[in-house]
């Protein structure tokens, strides 16, 4: 394995993200104060311990890191574009992944922050919140997007998931966001006296000081984002990702060494039901995660067509329409 490498896929977790080297000078961000290393685990702890990453992935991930990029991944369903993020953080002790799935109506507000200007007037109104000026930050929240430019010593790692599903602009407003590595929200800069405590999307109780209305990252986070290639993206937007494209499992014995690290010694018994994956794959997108279904269902539903059980599970995503 190459020693520039931080990131191996190895799925054991170590302290390589330590050796990464200073970022380039047009990629340096000094936020502050400096915030400690989030802990705890990264999420979804059985999929980061079973992902196979392919070598491609593996290099564009440090690409990614060391250049202090985004990391756009593609590629069909079910070939882990997701799970990448969380392998990542597992790995390298990065923390809880924070998860910002896209909707058609998303918008860049979204991922920074939430304002609640609702619940501040019904408090005031109510006598809850204090009589002069009380404390704003119980009403802003920020978002994941927001949460990961805070100035962490370490990068977190930020899973924008399905950005091809978002709004033609999103892309574009996100590119101001990450060349700057800062934002600002106007509720707190507004006030004679901007800075706040306020509270992340780490969850409940989690809150962090905001000063002088701005968020400035100290490391960039490693920002991966997934696309089912249903869209193309601005030339610009291209231009400042680091890009990889993942693929289905090539042949039967990587399919089954997959199998193996989810199911364990249920692959053993699975041989047929990856000879009908691939078949059935052969005329239509399938993805993994259907033949982990399938090989875990028919092994607990007993004696019948497995054949036929499996069908029903490994219907396709594309192509030729399935008889019921």
């Amino acid at each position: 394995m190459p020693d520039w490498l931080l990131y191996t896929g190895s799925r054991r977790p170590h302290d390589g993200i330590d050796r990464l080297p200073p970022p380039p000078p047009w990629r340096d961000f000094d936020g502050g104060p400096v915030l400690p290393p989030s802990d705890g685990e990264s999420g979804n702890r059985h999929q980061a311990t079973t992902y196979r990453p392919s070598d491609d992935a593996v290099q564009q991930v440090n690409a990614a890191l060391y250049l202090r990029r985004p990391l756009l991944v593609t590629g069909p369903p079910g070939t882990g574009k997701s799970t990448l993020a969380y392998a990542v953080a597992h790995e390298l002790g990065l923390g809880p992944v924070l998860h910002w799935p896209i909707t058609s109506r998303t918008t860049l507000r979204d991922g920074l922050y939430q304002y609640d200007p609702l619940t501040r007037l019904y408090a005031a109104r109510d006598g809850d919140a204090p009589a002069t000026d009380e404390d704003i930050g119980r009403y802003i929240r920020l978002g994941p997007l927001g949460t990961a430019l805070l100035p962490y010593a370490r990068p977190r790692v930020l899973l924008v998931d399905e950005i091809d599903k978002s709004d033609i602009d999103l892309p574009n407003d996100l590119l101001t966001v990450f060349e700057k590595g800062e934002y600002e929200i106007p509720e707190l800069t507004r006030r004679a006296d901007p800075s706040a405590e306020v509270m992340t999307a780490d969850g409940a109780g989690a809150r962090v000081t905001v000063t002088a209305g701005t968020v400035r990252c100290n490391a960039f986070p490693l920002v991966v984002m997934t696309s089912n290639g249903e869209r193309e993206f601005p030339p610009a937007f291209l231009r400042r990702c680091v890009t990889v494209e993942l693929h289905q499992p090539a042949d039967k014995a990587e399919l089954s060494a997959i199998v193996r690290e989810h199911l364990g010694e249920l692959a053993d018994q699975s041989e047929d039901l990856v000879s009908r994956f691939f078949e059935r794959s052969a005329s239509g997108t399938l993805a993994t995660d259907q033949l982990l279904n399938a090989v875990y269902l028919c092994r607990h539903a007993g004696a019948g067509d497995r054949e036929a059980l499996a069908d029903r599970i490994m219907r396709r995503l594309a192509g030729p329409i399935d008889d019921d």
